[in-house]
């Protein structure tokens, strides 16, 4: 086997640790990033160095940003004294492409986990729960995925905060828009009857 061949199976390795990339997938992206290298795989991995150089996370929130401060924690206008509690930056994007909120982020960074032993001080709740006096929070919205791990970590952060005079929420769950009641799984269905409202 020589070098080049070991130069891009080790391409291949790495690009197989990319979620939803198995090794298939990754032995097709890299052929095609090696056919493409002039056009595509040179200003990929210029752009990659820049970005790994420059972004960072946000000293406030836990979002990535290319200074201390992400463009919503920088900006004055989102200080509605709501913020919005996610457990990765990705779920920051989700809620930010919706449009709908206003307020602020805090990504813990994951969940609690007591088989992994992932604790509160491993995730971002300590600053999180700082964040609340100092900048003056009315509402704390845990938008937590609807795993044990998500809500374990919800119930922790709402009894942390329970006394502190500010108002803790979750996200409604239950039937999705366009939904169909026999292709939805049995907890699904317990949450929106729980969650029920009237017409």
């Amino acid at each position: 086997m020589t070098s080049t061949t070991d130069e891009i199976e080790a391409l291949i390795a790495l690009l197989a640790r990319l979620p939803g990339l198995g090794p298939r997938s990754a032995r097709r992206a890299a052929l095609y990033l090696i056919r493409k290298r002039g056009p595509l795989m040179a200003p990929l991995a210029t752009l990659m160095a820049h970005v790994a150089e420059t972004v960072r996370e946000c000293a406030t929130c836990g979002n990535f940003a290319t200074t201390d401060l992400c463009d919503i924690c920088a900006n004055p206008a989102r200080a509605t004294g709501e913020i919005c509690v996610v457990e990765d930056v990705a779920d920051l994007w989700a809620i930010e492409r919706g449009r709908a909120f206003k307020g602020r982020y805090h990504v813990l960074g994951g969940t609690l986990s007591a088989l992994e032993a992932v604790g509160p001080d491993d995730l971002g709740i300590p600053r999180l729960l700082a964040r609340i006096p100092a900048e003056g929070l009315r509402e704390v919205i845990l938008a937590l995925n609807a795993t044990v791990e998500g809500q374990t970590t919800a119930h922790y952060i709402a009894d942390a905060l329970a006394g502190s005079g500010v108002s803790v929420t979750g996200l409604a769950q239950g039937v999705p828009i366009g939904g169909e009641l026999d292709y939805l799984d049995d907890g699904t269905i317990l949450a929106a009857l729980r969650a029920r409202h009237q017409f």
